[in-house]
Formats: C-alpha cells, sequence, structure tokens
C-alpha cells in the first residue's frame, strides 16, 4: 500500500504562485507514476499534471501547460506542483494521485486552492 499526504495549498489572488507538497511512504517502489489531479465544486475530478518516478516524463493538461510545473524527489518520496499565474479558475480542491503495481490508485486527502480575483 501507498499513502500520500498533501500539504501547500491556500488562499492567493489572481497572478499568483503556490507550490504543492505531497510526501509518499509504504510501497514506495510500486509506484509507476505520481499525478496530481483537481476537483472544482459540481465538477469531475481532473488530471493536472503527472510524471514517472524512475524516468521523470512528464505529462500536463493543456490547462497546466506553461503555468504548473510538476517534479520528484526520490529521494525524499516526494511530488511537487509549481503553480504559476494562478487564475480564478483553478481554484479547486488538488489531490495526490500514486499509480503502479496496486490497485485502486492511492489518493491524498486533498489540499484546497482558492484563486480570488
Amino acid at each position: 500500500q501507498v499513502q500520500l499526504v498533501e500539504s501547500g495549498g491556500g488562499l492567493v489572488q489572481a497572478g499568483g504562485s503556490l507550490r504543492l507538497s505531497c510526501t509518499a511512504s509504504g510501497s514506495i517502489f510500486s509506484i509507476t507514476v505520481l499525478g496530481w489531479y483537481r476537483q472544482a465544486p459540481g465538477e469531475k475530478r481532473e488530471l493536472v499534471a503527472h510524471i514517472t518516478r524512475l524516468g521523470g516524463t512528464t505529462h500536463y493538461a493543456d490547462s497546466a501547460k506553461g503555468r504548473f510545473a510538476i517534479s520528484r524527489d526520490n529521494f525524499k518520496n516526494m511530488v511537487y506542483l509549481q503553480m504559476n499565474n494562478l487564475k480564478p479558475e483553478d481554484t479547486a480542491v488538488y489531490y495526490c494521485n500514486a499509480a503502479g503495481a496496486f490497485d485502486p490508485d492511492s489518493w491524498g486527502q486533498g489540499t484546497q486552492v482558492t484563486v480570488s480575483s
């Protein structure tokens, strides 16, 4: 099993920045991909970005390209999401996700990001 704990959410003005962090524990070596998802009120949970644990290959949703950057630190078992030029439409609960040799995926408890206009 893999456990995930997020931190770093908060309230920020439009145009500002936040960095989310996620700490993974448990069966780390069974993780293939680490990702960030978000869910706004009344909306489905959607992928923001993901990164492969070993190779560091990244993938971004169109809404995140050019503004967000995902990275990981395998020594610390952490994954980060740097969010720049935040917009009100980025307001959501952000969830850390781990996928790999286990089913179902592991999820963190979520961290709230609120962007004021």
